[in-house]
């Protein structure tokens, strides 16, 4: 290992063979064998190369990062140019590509700065113009208030080239403005003569009629709206999609201030919902009209009236196929027929009460059924079926009178109010002296049954009377 074996006479440095020469002297006076020195000095060699190592790995790391660097410097350098298509800038990276490292990036930094600051301004120039052409448009297009925030410039080409495109369409545009407020100019200026000649507010006038117009459309649209949810039963919640349409359906001309409640695409859109009820009204009659010939048919067939049920439901299919007859004409007619059959249910009842309150008069006992006096059975059914009368009466004046949520409202009918022949078929009642009665078809000791014919002679005029006990 070479060695200075000298002080630096000017500066006083200690340097490496001054250290050797004083180890040495140490080695002397302690007596040190030549083989310890040897092993000594081997190691100090060794350490002194590890050291030089470390170094060397250092500067090579740091020679790889400033080489990364240059080439990004580079790529950036590239990029910029072919953006801002500024060719003077083209030479850079070869003309310096001999230079040190560093002289390399000296030499890139300033025309990075450069180009940096270029492509800012170059971009606030296209931001400026593109915004320009954006609000021209929209007022163009009668949309001016819908714009939002400025329009993204595209960075990967802001060459002088695309620049002139923009201006040109700037300039195409400003000139179609231009021309179009002279045209605007031009009519107010004819409406203006006009108004003068005529003496009148003509501009206004043709304003007003217009909203007229509007309005009675949307009226009428919000009426056949409304008609048609009643007959299909539409759910609340469907129905407030279109408040917005039915608010004004009885508001006159001046009271409609409201910004677009007379907008042309909310009146398309009410012929729109028009359009597609009256197309599921059919069906929806064919389902409501037989909803009720079903509920016919249970009355009649617990009053042990006999009618024919095919008939019934081909004579309606053909009137709603036919369209001769109004919906709510057809439903208003079976809810009369349904109202007419249960009165006649009901009249039997009150011919059976009359006839065994004259057999127990003739007889002077009471006449049970299943040992329950029968008169009290059929004076709680009297009152239930009047209890629950009125209470379908209360909920139909609440929907005719538009009341939210009738539906939720309504409760199953109990089952103390069901029809007597109900009862009888199995069910269990209570009797006014509290006690539970079971109605089953066995008949009483005292009891003759009526037959099926004599139970619906009310119909054919034939007057039963129950049998002695």
């Amino acid at each position: 290992m070479a060695v200075m074996d000298a002080q630096n006479p000017l500066l006083g440095e200690t340097t490496c063979g001054t250290l050797l020469q004083k180890l040495q002297e140490i080695w002397d006076e302690v007596g040190e064998s030549d083989e310890e020195r040897d092993k000594m000095l081997l190691q100090i060699e060794q350490d002194c190369l590890d050291v030089y190592k470390r170094k060397v790995e250092q500067a090579a790391k740091s020679r790889a990062e400033l080489l990364s660097t240059l080439s990004d410097a580079k790529l950036e350098l590239s990029t910029l140019v072919a953006a801002l298509g500024d060719k003077s800038f083209l030479g850079v990276d070869t003309v310096k590509a001999s230079g040190t490292i560093k002289e390399q990036l000296a030499a890139i930094a300033p025309a990075l700065e450069q180009l940096w600051k270029q492509k800012e301004e170059r971009v606030k120039e296209f931001s400026d113009v593109q915004s320009q052409i954006q609000k021209i448009c929209g007022e163009i297009a009668g949309s001016a208030c819908e714009q939002t925030g400025a329009p993204a410039v595209d960075e990967s080409d802001l060459s002088l080239k695309k620049m002139n495109e923009y201006q040109a369409k700037l300039q195409e545009l400003q000139k179609e403005k231009s021309d179009r407020l002279y045209k605007v100019l031009d009519f107010v200026g004819t409406v203006h003569d006009l108004c003068a000649v005529l003496g009148v507010d003509f501009f206004i006038s043709d304003l007003n009629e217009d909203k007229k117009q509007r309005l009675h459309k949307l009226q009428e649209l919000a009426t056949k709206l409304i008609d048609l949810w009643n007959l299909m039963d539409t759910p609340e919640d469907e129905r407030r999609l279109f408040d917005h349409v039915t608010c004004n359906i009885s508001a006159s001309v001046d009271e409609v201030t409201v910004p677009g409640a007379l907008a042309l695409d909310l009146i398309e859109q009410a012929e729109v919902e028009v359009e597609r009820l009256d197309q599921l009204k059919s069906n929806r009659m064919k389902e409501l009209a037989f909803k009720r010939q079903v509920e016919l048919e249970e009355i009649f067939a617990h009053a042990h009236i006999e009618i024919d049920p095919e008939a019934a439901r081909e004579k309606i299919m053909a009137l709603i196929d036919s369209g001769n007859v109004e919906p709510t004409e057809l439903l208003a007619d079976m809810d009369n027929q349904i109202a007419k059959a249960k009165e006649e249910a009901l009249s039997m009842v009150d011919t059976l009460v009359a006839k065994t309150r004259a057999w127990e008069e003739n007889r002077g006992i009471t006449f049970n059924y299943d040992g329950v006096p029968l008169l009290a059975m059929l004076d709680e059914y009297a009152i239930l079926r009047q209890e629950r009368e009125e209470e379908k009466r209360r909920l139909r004046d609440q929907k005719k009178f538009g009341e939210q949520q009738t539906q939720n409202n309504k409760k199953p009918a109990s089952a103390q109010g069901q029809p007597l022949l109900d009862q009888l078929n199995g069910s269990r009642s209570t009797g006014k002296d509290g006690k539970r009665y079971s109605m089953s078809l066995a008949a009483p000791a005292n009891f003759v049954a009526i037959s099926k014919e004599d139970s619906a002679s009310h119909v054919s005029g034939t007057d039963p009377v129950p049998a002695s006990p």
